[in-house]
């Protein structure tokens, strides 16, 4: 800590000498013959940045030194000098005094310093283009004796490091705002957590929020989106001295910054998009219920691509714990285990991390894993290629999930009696089927054909029967009633998943484990036989992936069933009209969205068989799959035109 006895008496020194400094006009720097006033700024060369004192919302009695953006309206703040200490004073001075950098009000108040061991004879203090305000020797430009880059606050820059230097101890870690009016540390933080294999932690308090994993080669081994790589290039770093997170910018013209924001508890990656004068939210971490830090507890498994306690399994050879988590069925055999692979997965927590190789094979990797009884997982270190190098782990794992597009080959241990288990389950399921297969393939095809025909006569007596309509008899699958009500525990409530005009969609599962969509149309709803015939023949004969696809139907009694595929992410009015889901709908993902649906639509009106006119486009028609890909459903309003047809006539308002 800096001697303010002698600070003080210095400056008042400076002061008598050169009174309020000179008149500092728009520069980037200022030396120990100057200060820096309330009324004045420094402005980095290539006019991006600018340094000096402000308040929040339009607060007159807090004045806090900072950095922001100079061309970006609603001042953006990057960086705060004294973010626990805030002037009262207008009358607060930047100033270089006895190898200390000093923010001072009144003369006898140090509200925020900066000590430098290293003796200066000509002192300067200059922001830089990249926003980095440094101390330096005048006649050294790239020897930086203190730099704010080394003390982020909630905002990380392009060029800014996110690590720790391994020979000091010294830290470099965001902490977010309180709130947008305070910007003391909040409960928010993130920092490199420097383990056996490093990886980004991100905490609330001493709690481990979100992680997204080791870097894996390529990039960090959770991947939870790609959109913000479109603009930033994340880089990592690691030796004996130094390990570290950072990112550039793609496009240097384009302002971006990663923010971490105490309100929703989230990692920000944000543009400027200059035509709408805005930040756009490219990205914000954790979004989905299996990215909070090991959510479903010890040795189990959650599913990116459902949501709650459904996304929560146990690892095999595990049962659920009652204290949350799983155990082992039955204890290790060092002598005799084996190992089950899992695909597509985030490696657990690097914490239980013991062994790290950057050289060893796979195999090498699994024999290191086997001659160590307490190695309880292993896997490749880098997955570029066929994938190298080698991490092992003890003890429970930790934050372990399925992601849809990305992770790596996970290697778990067990005793040999589950693999045992599996095999003998799967040579009994063979046999009963070898043996059942041929008896009654025969069978079942009769049954099938006559089945269906019958079905197709109740259909063809319920629907209008002209030439056309009936060239357009729909191919596709008819269920018995038994079997979908089966399937949906015979249409319960807690397997609905939304209700419309023409009745009510359930979540099935068949006896052979495919998820379905149920439509089952009320008895009294507006949509009759000739909706629910478009239906059938539009869905059945349009294939895009835009457009949801018609997994079979069903008339028994009274019923007119339609079933389609399974959309896990519900439909588009779930995200857009929800304050938090709404979250998940960062901009590239919207503009994916959008470019879905247009495409859906370009194919209904111009590229396929037929001419098709939805009339009942709205958001709670647009499904959305594991991916959030956008298909287009309910064609019960459809109408069809002719190949040459611009116009149609209707006598009656449909659509919402």
């Amino acid at each position: 800590m800096p001697n303010f006895n002698i600070i003080i008496p210095i400056f008042t020194f400076y002061l008598l000498l050169f009174p309020i400094s000179e008149t500092i006009a728009e520069t980037d720097s200022i030396t120990n013959l100057q200060s820096l006033s309330k009324n004045q700024t420094l402005v980095s060369n290539n006019g991006q940045f600018q340094l000096g004192f402000f308040t929040l919302d339009n607060s007159t009695n807090h004045y806090y030194l900072g950095i922001w953006y100079k061309n970006i309206p609603g001042q953006t703040v990057v960086w705060v000098a004294n973010r626990e200490n805030p002037a009262t004073k207008p009358n607060s001075l930047l100033f270089i005094s006895n190898n200390t950098l000093v923010l001072s009000q009144d003369s006898n108040t140090v509200l925020w310093s900066v000590s430098i061991t290293t003796k200066l004879r000509n002192q300067i203090l200059q922001l830089l283009d990249s926003g980095n305000l440094v101390l330096r020797e005048e006649n050294e430009e790239n020897k930086y004796l203190w730099q704010s880059f080394d003390y982020p606050g909630d905002t990380l820059l392009p060029g800014m490091k996110l690590g720790k230097d391994l020979r000091t101890g010294f830290d470099r870690r965001l902490t977010a705002w309180k709130n947008n009016k305070d910007p003391s540390p909040g409960s928010l933080s993130w920092e490199m957590d420097v383990t056996i294999w490093p990886e980004p932690m991100q905490r609330i308090g001493s709690t481990k929020q979100f992680s997204t994993g080791a870097w894996i080669g390529l990039d960090y081994g959770s991947k939870p989106t790609r959109q913000h790589l479109l603009y930033f290039s994340l880089v990592y770093f690691s030796n004996e001295d130094e390990v570290y997170f950072a990112f550039n910018l793609v496009n240097n013209s384009i302002p971006g910054r990663i923010v971490l924001d105490q309100t929703s508890y989230r990692r920000l990656y944000l543009v400027w998009i200059d035509s709408y004068k805005q930040w756009s939210i490219l990205s914000s971490m954790p979004r989905v219920f299996c990215e909070r830090f090991s959510v479903c507890g010890s040795n189990s498994n959650c599913d990116w691509t459902k949501s709650g306690v459904e996304a929560c399994d146990c690892l095999r050879g595990f049962r659920p714990n009652r204290d949350g988590g799983c155990l082992r069925h039955n204890p290790l055999n060092c002598e005799s285990d084996g190992f089950v692979k899992y695909v597509k997965m985030k490696v657990p927590d690097t914490e239980n991390c013991w062994y790290l190789n950057q050289t060893m094979n796979l195999d090498e990797c699994r024999e290191k894993c086997l001659k160590n009884c307490s190695c309880t997982a292993y896997t490749n270190s880098d997955v570029r290629g066929e994938g190298s190098g080698c991490a092992l782990w003890s003890g429970d794992l930790y934050d372990l999930r399925i992601l849809p597009d990305a992770g790596q080959d996970l290697y778990i241990r067990v005793p040999a009696s589950e693999l045992e288990t599996n095999n003998g389950r799967i040579r009994k399921i063979g046999i009963a089927v070898g043996i059942t297969i041929g008896v009654l393939c025969g069978l079942l095809l009769v049954y099938c054909l006559i089945w269906k025909r019958r079905k197709r006569s109740t259909l063809k007596a319920l629907i209008d029967h002209s030439k056309e309509e009936q060239e357009e008899d729909p191919e596709v699958p008819l269920y018995d009633l038994s079997v979908i009500a089966s399937s949906t525990d015979n249409f319960s409530d807690k397997n609905k998943l939304g209700e419309g005009g023409f009745g009510s969609v359930f979540k099935g599962t068949l006896e052979d484990g495919q998820r379905i969509a149920v439509k089952r149309l009320s008895t009294g709803s507006g949509q009759g036989i000739k909706e629910f015939k478009n239906e059938i023949t539009l869905i059945a004969k349009l294939q895009h992936r835009n457009l949801v696809k018609l997994q079979g139907y069903c008339i028994e009694n009274k019923e007119k069933i339609l079933i389609y595929e399974y959309m896990p992410n519900k439909s588009l009015d779930f995200f857009i009209f929800d304050q938090t889901q709404r979250m998940v709908l960062d901009w590239p993902t919207r503009i994916s969205i959008i470019c879905g649906i247009a495409r859906g639509l370009l194919y209904l009106h111009q590229d396929s068989k037929l001419t098709v006119i939805h009339r009942d486009l709205k958001a709670s028609n647009v499904l959305l799959d594991d991916e959030m890909n956008p298909k287009i459903s309910d064609f019960g309003l459809a109408r069809i035109l002719g190949g040459d047809q611009t116009t149609e006539m209707t006598l009656r308002v449909v659509g919402t």
